[in-house]
Formats: structure tokens, C-alpha cells, sequence
């Protein structure tokens, strides 16, 4: 599970959970079956799916995309919060994994709403916009290879409209981030990434200290 919890006091993150929230059962089920998985710790924690609910009824996202789908529990939180005809984009490489996703995604009578593109998903993102679909998107989850988290910013940036947003998880790296010693790829390239939307003018941005770091990004 995604969370960096050295950023909380013991029992804050359970006091959230009873206090705060509202997981649909069907979510609750999916979580329980990824935790059983070898890659477990891919799967978001359940407040952030909340997160990303509040913020899709927030904007009233009709347009979704989302870059990492693992068994599919951000996808299918989004696709819960979202109206009937709205619609999302899921890129992913495995087809291992996302068939525990199309499973729960079908018994949420969502699947017609959800678009799974399997392959590298710069291959995928490239491919909307030369479909023509640069600024389509209300939204856009990334959460991914983090070595390529700096590709995938510019490509959503691109996908997504003038005041939509774009979310980024993972970006303290379990604290690796902070670390200026730290040699590992996937952590200097999410650093150098949170120095860069620092200071891009063409976003508004914030760097949230909540789960593992996530970066909230209003397009100017």
C-alpha cells in the first residue's frame, strides 16, 4: 500500500479511517483481493481513493485518464465518483493485472466507461494526441514507472484542458526524495520533477503531505 506513514503520528491514519472514510464496498473487496498480490504495496490506500472521489465531483469530471492501473481500485473509485456518461482513459502494461480490474469494474457496471489501452503508456498518451485529444481531459491520475514520471507530466499536461487537473502520486518516494545522497532513478527523476512543476508557470500547483506525497496541478 502507497503510504508514507513516518509523516504521522501513531494513530492518525486510523483515526482517519474511522473518522473520515467512505469506502464502497465493492472497493473495500478490491483492496482486500490486491493485498494478496506479490506487488501489493502498487495498490493506492484506501482515504487517497477518496481523495480522488472528492476531487472528480469537485471539478465534475466527465473526461478521465489515468496513467498506472495496477487491479484497478483508483479506476474504479473514479469511475464511481464520476456521472453516468462520463468516460476514462486507463493506460497500463499488464494485462495480468488489469484482468482483476475488468473484473470489478464489470460487476461495478462500469466497464463500458472505462477505455484500457495495454501498452508503455507513452505509447498511449502519444496516440490521443495524435487522435486529436489534446485538452479533452478534466483530469488525469498518474501513478506509474517513476523514471518516466517526467514524460507523463508533459504528455497529460498537453491531454488535459485549461483548469482541469492532474495528480501525481508517489512523489515523496517514501522519503528517498529528501535524501540528497539518493542514487536510485525512479527517486531522482520524481525529485527533479517536484523541483520542476515548482516552478512551471504554466500550472498552479501543491506538493500535499498526505499517503506517499501527492502533487495537485491546476492547468492555467
Amino acid at each position: 500500500m502507497s503510504r508514507f506513514n513516518e509523516l504521522f503520528a501513531p494513530g492518525v491514519i486510523d483515526y482517519v479511517l474511522d473518522n473520515s472514510l467512505r469506502e464502497p464496498e465493492i472497493l473495500t473487496r478490491l483492496r482486500a483481493e490486491t493485498a494478496a498480490l506479490p506487488n501489493a504495496n502498487m495498490q493506492i490506500p484506501e482515504e487517497e481513493g477518496q481523495l480522488l472521489q472528492v476531487l472528480v465531483r469537485m471539478t465534475g469530471t466527465r473526461r478521465a485518464l489515468e496513467v498506472g492501473v495496477f487491479t484497478g481500485y483508483s479506476s474504479l473509485a473514479v469511475a464511481l465518483a464520476m456521472p453516468a456518461d462520463g468516460t476514462i482513459v486507463a493506460c497500463d502494461i499488464s494485462a495480468e493485472y488489469t484482468s482483476v480490474a475488468r473484473r470489478y469494474w464489470a460487476e461495478a457496471g462500469v466497464a463500458d466507461r472505462i477505455d484500457l489501452r495495454i501498452a508503455p503508456a507513452s505509447e498511449s498518451l502519444d496516440a490521443l494526441l495524435a487522435e486529436g485529444a489534446a485538452g479533452t481531459f478534466d483530469f488525469a491520475f498518474i501513478d506509474a514507472d517513476k523514471t518516466a514520471y517526467p514524460g507523463y507530466y508533459e504528455q497529460c499536461l498537453q491531454l488535459v484542458r485549461k483548469g482541469g487537473l492532474l495528480l501525481l502520486d508517489n512523489m515523496f518516494m517514501k522519503g528517498r526524495v529528501m535524501d540528497p545522497g539518493e542514487t536510485d532513478e525512479g527517486v531522482v527523476a520524481v525529485h527533479a520533477l517536484n523541483r520542476f512543476i515548482h516552478v512551471d508557470q504554466r500550472v498552479d500547483q501543491l506538493l500535499l503531505p498526505f499517503s506517499d506525497g501527492i502533487t495537485i496541478v491546476l492547468k492555467r
